[in-house]
């Protein structure tokens, strides 16, 4: 009897320790070096010893796994959502129930959103995913990103500033919840440093471009390694690489990858000789794959509160229509039709259990519609956006003097509203805008506001969501912005806008992170639940640091969620 596989033979000099399935790596080379070859072969290796895996394939080449090399045998029985070889198609809202799928049943697939319509519609895919998977994951399974660097950017546009944070928590704190990751790309210069810092193993194959090799390099010097190994990496031939790992591994280096034992379907099509194209795909139990599917949709549909309102909605207009009807014929047509009350009744009970079995989930998701409308924006009619990069935003001085677009100077109150504005890209409505520029809802303080919109420095109205205008950003080029990581904490703890009541509320949810009531949020902070504790719970929840209302269920907003705690 064949003894059971402990390692993962990646190389005929080099195998991986089992734990690799929770560890995380980044393979960087140039196109054709064989990155995605050697992503392959580690999918092979933790198929071989039972563990999942979930590939995410933006551009349609994972799916050759499912065959062997030569295309006349299966490979490995994976399942593919999405794609022009998937058993199941991938919708752009789908990413949260896929993740439920994968964690309930433990399953090995891969995502191909190579058919999905926009890059949007990938990122929007890949944000609900990835932050399900992080909330609701807690054995092994190991995720791979195909280009990286699209999802993890050095400099994300407004759009991509959650996507980038969901991935981080995964490479820096998902191991914890039983989630290891490998970052794929040719581009290691434009992959965020926050991320690609953090990986454990880097597997440098053969990097051309003078900013890509710096990338390494910096890694490499963060992390002790030998620096003039960067010079070797044009010469590399394809499949070779550099495996750094000073700790995982406890080595460095140099190894030829063996070749993937299933069919490339990533290789570049050529003008002659045989197609790409397969001829043999394992057998994967596709129906209860499919089953799986729509129990996982079912259950997402049954907790959905918008699905519910729905229901709810459909029920009224059944009254008010028995109702009209009963006012015409009054002697022949009841008010409301036995049948409607019994729905009521049943719809009644069953939002009763729904609300008993969700709980924190729905009011998560109420809370992120919250925050949807509050950071809705328009695009800028000159460049298409508001501002390129991550803008968290840091209090700084207010710069003593800045220029109306039409020559003339603003005032201090002007000068504050313009600051804050600088660091919020997503902008702010009223009462966040006074709390943190420092001024009360005022004759001043409007007086401010007008003579801004009037220079052409900001846009929106008073009742609602206030912008700089690319005027207004110009303007504005030394405003100092919010540091990023677990320095965020630290600053808003101690921002003029924090006083002694809301820096107790902070610290007892940074010690509770899965979130309190807001009885226990009171008791933990050393408050009786009072006028001065719930306005401490509103100057948060204004300027955007806690979720959650009233007494109900209160947590760290996304931004200060994922800190680990020192």
């Amino acid at each position: 009897m064949k003894a059971p596989q402990t390692e993962l033979h990646i190389s005929d000099s080099l195998s991986l320790p089992l734990q690799a399935v929770t560890e995380t790596f980044a393979i960087l080379a140039v196109r054709g070096a064989g990155k995605t070859n050697t992503a392959r072969v580690m999918a092979e290796e933790m198929f071989a010893v039972g563990a999942p895996f979930v590939a995410i394939d933006p551009v349609g080449s994972w799916w050759g796994l499912r065959a062997g090399r030569d295309g006349k045998k299966g490979g490995l029985a994976v399942a593919v959502f999405g794609g022009r070889h998937g058993d199941v198609p991938l919708e752009r809202g789908g990413g949260a129930i896929v993740a439920d799928l994968v964690v309930e049943e433990r399953l090995t697939c891969i995502l191909d959103l190579s058919e999905f319509e926009s890059e949007a519609a990938k990122k929007d895919f890949l944000l609900d995913f990835a932050t399900r998977l992080y909330r609701k994951n807690q054995e092994p399974l190991h995720l791979f990103l195909e280009e990286a660097d699209d999802y993890v950017p050095q400099r994300p546009m407004r759009d991509e500033a959650r996507l980038l944070r969901a991935w981080e928590n995964i490479v820096r704190r998902g191991r914890a919840r039983g989630l290891g990751m490998t970052l794929i790309t040719q581009r290691s210069a434009v992959v965020h440093k926050n991320v690609l810092t953090q990986v454990g193993t880097l597997i440098a194959m053969r990097t051309m471009s003078p900013q890509d090799r710096a990338a390494i390099r910096e890694w490499v010097a963060s992390n002790g390694a030998r620096n003039d190994l960067i010079e070797s990496l044009p010469e590399l031939e394809s499949g070779e690489a550099w495996v750094w790992s000073p700790l995982f591994l406890g080595k460095t280096e140099r190894v030829r990858m063996r070749r993937s034992r299933t069919f490339d379907s990533g290789a570049t099509p050529k003008l002659k000789g045989r197609s790409r194209t397969a001829a043999t795909l394992a057998e994967v139990d596709l129906a209860a794959v499919k089953e799986r599917m729509a129990a996982t949709i079912e259950s997402a549909n049954a907790e959905d509160p918008r699905a519910l309102r729905k229901e709810v909605a459909r029920l009224n207009r059944e009254i008010a229509e028995a109702r009209k009807t009963a006012r015409v014929e009054r002697v022949e047509v009841p008010v409301v039709d036995h049948q409607v009350l019994d729905s009521l009744r049943a719809t009644a009970l069953a939002l009763d259990e729904v609300a008993q079995r969700v709980g924190a989930d729905t009011r998560e998701l109420l809370s992120r519609l919250e925050r949807l409308q509050r950071t809705s924006w328009s695009i800028d009619s000159d460049n298409g956006q508001r501002r390129n990069g991550v803008h968290l935003p840091r209090s700084p001085a207010v710069p003593q003097r800045i220029d109306a677009a039409g020559g003339g100077k603003l005032g201090k109150c002007e000068r504050a509203v313009l600051s804050v504005l600088a660091q919020h890209p997503e902008g702010c409505e009223a009462g966040k805008l006074t709390l943190l520029s420092g001024y009360r809802w005022s004759g001043t303080f409007r007086n401010a506001l007008s003579n801004l919109r009037t220079s052409g420095l900001i846009e929106g109205e008073n009742a609602g969501t206030m912008l700089l205008t690319v005027a207004g950003e110009r303007a504005t080029p030394d405003v100092e912005q919010l540091p990023t990581g677990d320095d965020l904490f630290a600053y808003w703890h101690s921002h003029a806008s924090i006083g002694k009541c809301e820096r107790a509320i902070l610290d007892a949810l940074l010690a509770s992170p899965q979130g309190l009531t807001g009885q226990d949020c009171a008791v933990a902070a050393g408050y009786e639940w009072s006028g001065t504790f719930r306005n401490g719970l509103s100057k948060l929840r204004t300027i955007g640091l806690i979720e959650g209302r009233g007494n109900g269920w209160i947590q760290l907003s996304g931004q200060l969620l994922g800190r680990t705690p020192e």
